[in-house]
């Protein structure tokens, strides 16, 4: 049996700051008893949520037999609908203890094509977010791709673009990443969203494109920094490997403190969160943390009156979580063993909190 460890949100800033929560994005804290000065924050959460298999009920031209009525997961209508629901309802959740419009950008992977999200984002527990879309298709073996929505209400995007991998294997075919620039809180972000190579075959074997993945990953970061060194970069994603793994670790060079960054480096909030035995994935009966998110130095340690990193959290609710039997305490999926179980995800969202004063 799993063992899950599970920090509750705390609802307190450093420096004794109080949150006094109302129903915007706009939050009102007030400082510790000895002082009277209050300070305006506007605070948004930033997530990544692999959909599982977000697959629609036609046949299209990619990898979805399997996914069709007559398939192996008799993928019909009503257990498209139901998929739908659930994660419409998953996503409306995220967050919304802390930030209660929910997350003004969101990542998503396992999503067939946009036709999906554009179904996604209707359903009845979301529309009202009237969250728009970016995506591009990927040339992916199992014809799934990553994509990203974000509340035009508090996320304003200027470019997009699509990165493929090439390798040395030209027949290997996997997910491309999609880097999307605009402005949050009135400052530029890119947001870097990823899904990639599993560890199918092993995960010593399947190593090389994972790393390949994250070099893909660094030259797009580099990129970035190359015109602006103190860019605010938001790196995220199902990058099927461990903070501490050398594709995460080395690689993209993503670090485990955040004292320890510097200027154009970069900070794994998920890191210690790993080490406390918390996961966003439950496998061979042990937690991964495979959904993370990976944040520039600009966002940990730049300017404090600027946009900035708050806090993380790994979003596990018990309805996200199956309850008893084999699989009792790991998350809920939609199929497990052949069978449906009209769940969610094997993958648990993950969040970021960024924060800014306003200016009186």
């Amino acid at each position: 049996m799993i063992k899950t460890v599970h920090n509750k949100t705390t609802l307190v800033l450093t420096l004794l700051l109080v949150i006094a929560f109302s129903c915007s994005a706009k939050k009102k804290i007030t400082k510790d008893a000895t002082s009277s000065q209050k300070v305006n924050i506007e605070v948004h959460s930033i997530a990544f949520y692999n959909l599982e298999n977000l697959f629609d009920t036609i046949n299209n031209e990619n990898n979805d037999e399997e996914f069709l009525p007559n398939g192996a997961m008799k993928w019909g209508a009503m257990k498209y609908k139901a998929k739908l629901k659930n994660m419409s309802y998953a996503i409306s959740k995220i967050g919304t203890d802390v930030s209660p419009a929910g997350p003004a950008i969101l990542g998503v992977s396992e999503i067939e094509n946009r036709g999906v999200l554009e179904d996604l984002v209707k359903q009845p527990s979301i529309a009202d977010r009237a969250y728009q879309i970016v995506h591009y298709d990927s040339p992916d073996r199992r014809g799934v791709d990553v994509g990203l929505l974000y509340n035009p209400r508090y996320f304003t995007v200027t470019n997009s673009k699509s990165y493929r991998l090439h390798t040395a294997d030209t027949a290997f075919l996997t997910r491309d990443q999609l880097m999307v620039s605009g402005y949050l809180m009135g400052e530029k972000i890119h947001v870097i969203v990823n899904h990639w190579p599993s560890r199918s075959g092993g995960e010593e074997r399947s190593r090389p494109k994972r790393n390949a993945a994250a070099g893909l990953t660094r030259s797009i970061v580099d990129s970035l920094f190359r015109v602006d060194p103190r860019a605010k970069i938001i790196v995220m994603g199902d990058l099927n490997d461990d903070p501490f793994n050398e594709s995460c670790a080395t690689i993209l060079g993503a670090k485990k403190n955040a004292e320890d960054v510097k200027p154009g480096e970069l900070y794994n909030v998920f890191w210690k969160t790993l080490e406390k035995g918390s996961g966003s994935l439950a496998y061979n009966d042990q937690w991964n943390l495979f959904d993370q998110i990976i944040l520039s130095n600009e966002l940990v340690n730049g300017d404090k009156t600027k946009v900035r990193f708050w806090k993380s959290e790994i979003f596990y609710r018990d309805f996200l979580i199956q309850q008893e039997g084999k699989y009792k305490g790991t998350p809920l999926r939609t199929h497990a063993g052949g069978v449906w179980l009209n769940g969610y995800s094997d993958h648990l969202p993950t969040i970021v909190y960024l924060v800014k004063e306003l200016k009186k």
